[in-house]
């Protein structure tokens, strides 16, 4: 196929193992990219917006490869991906890529991630969108994962990508030859348990430190094909999960089950 026009974002930050080892990916295949992303950690941001202090971003090319252009902004990940759409940018891109993420976001923790949040504003703007994460925060080895996310990336494309739609990605940590196939997914419903510890700082004042440890209930999935696995369910037998999202977040359940209005 031609060279694609690709906007790479993350909520990892500049410093990301994953988003360098995505743009190498892409880059080694002649694609034409631009990395703007946070110039720190900004992970769990959800679809935050800076309204209350300016946003800067400086160009940070020299920690990526030869020839991708890069800048490190002080936002969040959607505040990212919105200053490239609008002012860093000269052209439209042909794809967003958000990653690759150093953890899981699968089942219902999309609503807090900063990937899935920068992937969605390509989403809105029409732009196809792929957020891909590792689902592990200590698997170290990305490369697999951007191959496989610039395949799936390449293949959609050619194949005339559906409006509003984001591909939710998560890989499993394990060695390439050890993993099941690619298919699609049904979003989980995740639940945590001990969500807060509780601490006591040295001057006596009680301080709370968000936690919490995720609830292994593999069978529970929210809307979606019956047939589909769950997303969690899939990367528990060591298989990549592909879920579709659209940003469109309308009630689907029976219009008699509202509350009724006085």
């Amino acid at each position: 196929m031609k060279p694609l026009r690709i906007l790479i974002s993350n909520d990892d930050g500049v410093f990301a193992e994953g988003i360098r080892t995505l743009a190498a990916s892409a880059a080694s295949r002649g694609h034409e990219i631009t990395v703007v992303c946070p110039d720190q950690e900004r992970s769990a941001t959800g679809h935050g917006l800076t309204l209350h202090s300016p946003i800067r971003a400086e160009r940070a090319d020299e920690l990526f490869g030869e020839g991708i252009k890069a800048w490190g902004c002080s936002g969040t990940p959607a505040d990212c991906v919105k200053l490239a759409l609008n002012e860093l940018l000269v052209q439209k891109p042909d794809l967003i890529l958000s990653g690759i993420n150093h953890g899981p976001n699968l089942g219902t923790d999309i609503f807090c991630s900063g990937t899935v949040a920068a992937a969605l504003e390509g989403t809105l703007d029409g732009i196809p969108s792929i957020a891909v994460s590792i689902a592990s925060f200590q698997w170290k080895n990305f490369n697999f994962a951007g191959k496989l996310t610039l395949d799936l990336a390449e293949k959609a494309i050619e194949q005339s990508w559906p409006k509003n739609l984001l591909l939710n990605l998560n890989v499993p940590p394990c060695d390439e030859k050890k993993m099941g196939k690619l298919v699609w997914t049904r979003l989980s419903i995740r639940q945590y348990e001990e969500q807060f510890l509780r601490r006591v700082d040295p001057r006596g004042n009680t301080y709370f430190w968000m936690a919490g440890e995720a609830v292994k209930d593999l069978q529970s999935a929210g809307e979606g094909p019956k047939g589909w696995p769950s997303d969690v369910s899939q990367i528990a037998l060591r298989s990549p999960s592909l879920t579709p999202i659209q940003p469109d977040l309308f009630w689907r359940g029976d219009l008699n089950d509202l509350p009724k209005l006085i």
